[in-house]
């Protein structure tokens, strides 16, 4: 039984769900379960519940078990799907094009942007203060939750179906994201262009905004006191490499960069 690969807190707040017949919730019209539904992989009920607990639910209510056992387990299961699917993939690419593509790919802000079109957001169980500062659409919980999702997959169907699920939605972005160069780092790229045309090394214009919980950073590259094209991105590291990106598909045309 699934139960038993639980903790003793876990098992025991399964067996009350159970007992009190308490389901998950209305999550009628889901895209994530409705996906599920169309590759043919079962998620129990309570387990889906408890991937969907974050801690300041728990820590509201008596202290129950919340997503983060999952949220581990879930987070081995899509390193190794990626993982397999790039060294399949990519025979002729080294392995530290790999580790690029791969970190790319499972980032927080690229497993948030995979939550928002799953809708997985309004689903999670939130804490009053997270709900009221915007935890719904919280990059960082939404990539954890999307995690602890992959691990109760798995404790439901198993790791193949689990694995079939991560090709499922990891492959085409593992693809996109080759096609966008986003292994490569531009930083370096644009700072290797500068030193060879003899300019002092970029520097970068990075303007914040928004609330916390939904920061924008936008950033710009100056290359010999010219402004390039401007990038938003989730946080500081991802607007310079965006910045850095447009800045090289500018001074080398041939580049394909892809931006």
């Amino acid at each position: 039984m699934t139960v038993a690969r639980l903790s003793k807190s876990e098992t025991g707040t399964v067996r009350a769900s159970r007992d009190q017949n308490v389901s998950c919730p209305d999550v009628g019209g889901w895209p994530f379960l409705t996906l599920l539904e169309e590759l043919g992989i079962r998620c129990d009920p309570q387990l889906l519940d408890l991937a969907l607990t974050h801690r300041s639910y728990a820590f509201e209510n008596g202290g129950i078990p919340t997503n983060e056992r999952l949220e581990f387990l879930g987070d081995a299961i899509l390193e190794v799907g990626v993982t397999d699917y790039l060294y399949r993939a990519f025979p002729d690419k080294p392995e530290g094009q790999l580790a690029k593509l791969r970190s790319a790919v499972v980032s927080t802000v690229s497993l948030g942007q995979l939550a928002r079109r799953l809708g997985i957001g309004p689903q999670v169980k939130l804490g009053r203060g997270e709900e009221r500062t915007g935890g719904h659409d919280k990059t960082s919980i939404l990539a954890d939750t999307t995690e602890a999702l992959l691990g109760a997959v798995e404790l439901s169907s198993g790791l193949p179906d689990a694995l079939r699920l991560v090709h499922h939605l990891f492959d085409p972005l593992v693809d996109e994201a080759d096609r966008s160069g986003a292994g490569t780092d531009w930083k370096t790229v644009l700072q290797e262009y500068c030193a060879e045309h003899g300019f002092d090394a970029p520097r970068y214009e990075i303007v914040g905004s928004g609330p916390d919980h939904n920061r924008r950073y936008c950033a710009r590259a100056n290359v010999d006191g010219r402004l390039h094209a401007a990038y938003t991105g989730h946080n500081k590291k991802e607007a310079e490499q965006g910045a850095a990106r447009r800045a090289v598909t500018a001074l080398m045309p041939g580049s394909h960069t892809g931006a």
